[in-house]
């Protein structure tokens, strides 16, 4: 394997190790071994405006699963941009709103949710995500909004 294929390979098993730590609901103690620092997140989608680092989002995202404890995610794409130094990942969200947690008490209503992250990387490893995502859309199907 050539030293570009070693490098997409980083890439694709940091964003890969990442993203089950954070859609997992593990937080950011498990999260930033594969992020620097102070790593930032952006998302054009109301329930996250005020999210502006990786750490509060894998926070909040910890905090999903007290609202919907049967969570469950499914990878459809993960691939590397090796030129732009990114990984982008398309997964698929599902759980149940029978928690506590959330803008209502439990709905008992379910949400099946796609959205896409795009990772950049800085010296190997993850500087700032980005999270696509329609989250009107997710919100409606939890009877949130």
């Amino acid at each position: 394997m050539d030293t570009m294929q070693d490098e997409a390979t980083d890439l694709l098993d940091t964003a890969d190790a990442f993203f089950h730590a954070c859609e997992s609901g593990e937080g950011w103690e498990a999260s930033k071994p594969y992020c620097h620092p102070d790593a930032s997140f952006s998302a054009q989608a109301a329930p996250l405006r005020d999210i502006d680092t990786v750490e509060a989002y894998t926070g909040w995202m910890q905090a999903q699963y007290k609202a919907m404890p049967d969570i469950e995610y499914e990878i459809t794409s993960l691939a590397v941009d090796e030129e732009r130094g990114t990984v982008s990942v398309c997964a698929v969200l599902r759980g149940t709103h029978t928690g506590a947690g959330g803008p209502v008490p439990p709905t008992g209503q379910r949400v099946e949710s796609e959205y896409a992250y795009r990772m950049d990387f800085r010296d190997g490893a993850i500087d700032h995500v980005t999270k696509i995502w329609n989250a009107p859309h997710a919100m409606k199907q939890l009877g949130w909004g």
